[in-house]
């Protein structure tokens, strides 16, 4: 009978525990970017950014944002997308996906990132250019 108490307690707390958040990563000095911003794929239905920096730390869901328009003065479209820090890697690579971008058109853009609750990482690119096909 013991033993299947403590199986069944082991089960229980186990359940708990894979449940739970990752742990918050200790929040860098300064984030940089390392890597990018490029443009690996621009289609007529998607086109990804994608930037690396070192690992921004902090809370556990961070989210990649591209500010994005046709005027370099007025980057007036946002997309991002969000991604889960590995405390155990010493960078993050974020790709966020731009849908139905019309074609033959010049984008603006700059690239950015921020943690769960709103809070910048501190770093944005300069302004970037590709065109769509």
């Amino acid at each position: 009978m013991n033993k299947a108490l403590l199986a069944l307690s082991i089960t229980i707390l186990s359940g708990i525990l894979l449940a739970q958040e990752s742990p918050i990563t200790p929040r860098a000095g300064r984030v940089q970017i390392s890597e990018g911003p490029e443009v690996p794929l621009v289609g007529g239905y998607l086109t990804v950014i994608r930037w690396t920096v070192n690992n921004p730390g902090g809370l556990p869901v961070h989210y990649g944002v591209v500010h994005y328009g046709r005027d370099p003065k007025n980057l007036s479209e946002t997309a991002k997308n969000s991604i889960r820090l590995n405390p155990y890697h010493s960078s993050t690579v974020f790709r966020v996906n731009l849908y139905d971008l019309p074609p033959k058109t010049t984008f603006y853009y700059t690239v950015e990132s921020m943690d769960s609750s709103g809070k910048s990482d501190g770093v944005t690119s300069p302004v970037e250019t590709f065109s769509t096909k």
